[in-house]
């Protein structure tokens, strides 16, 4: 099953890579500082001559600066696609007389609508992925600053998902639950 929050195993590969990358750039300008490495000589030109590069460097350069460009927008588009992916749902128990297909949004209204009517909630948010035989809930709560979270998670568990398994005719519906708190005025506070 996917992870909920797909661009974090991306962020962390990039952060430890970049983090690599300055680490050893570090270490190789420490030890040619102090003359441990023999790599440069610490007193010698960073490039010989004072003429221009040969053309051939400045296409290269210019390859390998749309290339980390496009990588960076890829990396930026990863952050808005934070909900897993969802697909209408084909429910069909005898096909010979028919079948329903159910938005995932229309599926989980009514659970949200009972998560909001809970006591200590402000608003709620879930999203139903992947299909009957694999799926996977996933649900954003925001809460007051003084609501118990352990009673609302109780009454999700209870009431909120045994209701929508049994109109999905699931035997089990993994589900990931992400709480908020509202600040004062009804401001998320992370």
């Amino acid at each position: 099953m996917k992870s909920v929050n797909r661009p974090s195993r991306l962020n962390r590969s990039l952060l430890a890579v970049v983090g690599a990358v300055l680490v050893a750039g570090g270490g190789v300008a420490l030890s040619t500082y102090f003359g441990w490495s023999g790599l440069f000589e610490p007193t010698a030109p960073l490039v010989p001559g004072t003429q221009q590069p040969p053309t051939w460097a400045l296409y290269v350069t210019a390859a390998v600066a749309v290339l980390v460009a496009v990588a960076c927008l890829l990396w930026l588009a990863a952050q808005f696609t934070r909900e897993p992916r969802t697909r209408t749902w084909h429910l069909e128990t005898d096909p010979a007389r028919g079948h329903t297909d159910i938005a995932p949004g229309t599926a989980v209204e009514p659970l949200v609508h009972d998560i909001v009517s809970y006591p200590g909630v402000h608003t709620a948010d879930a999203t139903l992925a992947g299909n009957r035989e694999s799926p996977l809930l996933s649900l954003v709560v925001t809460t007051e600053q003084d609501a118990d979270l352990t009673a609302v998670r109780e009454q999700i568990a209870a009431h909120g998902l045994p209701r929508l398994r049994q109109a999905l005719d699931l035997s089990t519906l993994p589900a990931v639950l992400e709480f908020r708190v509202a600040g004062p005025a009804g401001s998320r506070v992370s």
